[in-house]
């Protein structure tokens, strides 16, 4: 079970990944040791999944942010799509979806060229019935930061506050 702290340093990690453990340690107020734990923990329960550089696609000559829907004509084709497009390196996420389309895919390619190969590529995975691609023409925001949940007594915490600055008004 998370506790406060626990969801703080999440937060100070997303955020400030390259902190030290002292900086940490002194921002939750206990120990290097103790935080240290406590991030092992985190690791070993699959919380924190790993460490990573934010690099900027574009700088890299990855001008092209696209979003493909994918639709298969039957779920058996699930784990050989899966493994087919895990593998690709130009795609970002890959979500399992409700509504017309089987698969949600984030993708980024060097240009429009790249990018028909690639849907090219995905239309030949066995199963594939159709694709439908939106490419963005800018990305106003794009994170990796997810907002620890509110514990119930945190939860109190911020209605009660809610409810008293409405009162004011």
């Amino acid at each position: 079970m998370l506790d406060s702290i626990d969801y703080k340093l999440c937060e100070l990690l997303q955020m400030r990944g390259r902190a030290s453990q002292l900086e940490l340690a002194q921002a939750v107020n206990l120990s290097q040791p103790a935080v240290a734990e406590r991030i092992r923990k985190l690791e070993e329960q699959g919380i924190i999944k790993g460490y990573a550089a934010q690099v900027c696609a574009r700088k890299l000559g990855k001008d092209i942010t696209a979003f493909i829907g994918v639709f298969t004509n039957h779920p058996r084709y699930h784990e050989g799509f899966v493994n087919a497009v895990t593998a690709m390196l130009e795609v970002q996420e890959c979500h399992r979806v409700a509504g017309t389309d089987s698969y949600l895919l984030k993708v980024k390619t060097e240009n429009t060229g790249s990018l028909d190969t690639l849907i090219a590529r995905i239309r030949s995975i066995h199963g594939v019935e159709r694709t439908q691609t939106t490419i963005a023409m800018a990305t106003l925001k794009e994170t990796t930061y997810i907002s620890p949940a509110l514990s119930e007594a945190e939860e109190t915490k911020v209605t009660k506050k809610t409810k008293k600055v409405r009162k004011q008004s």
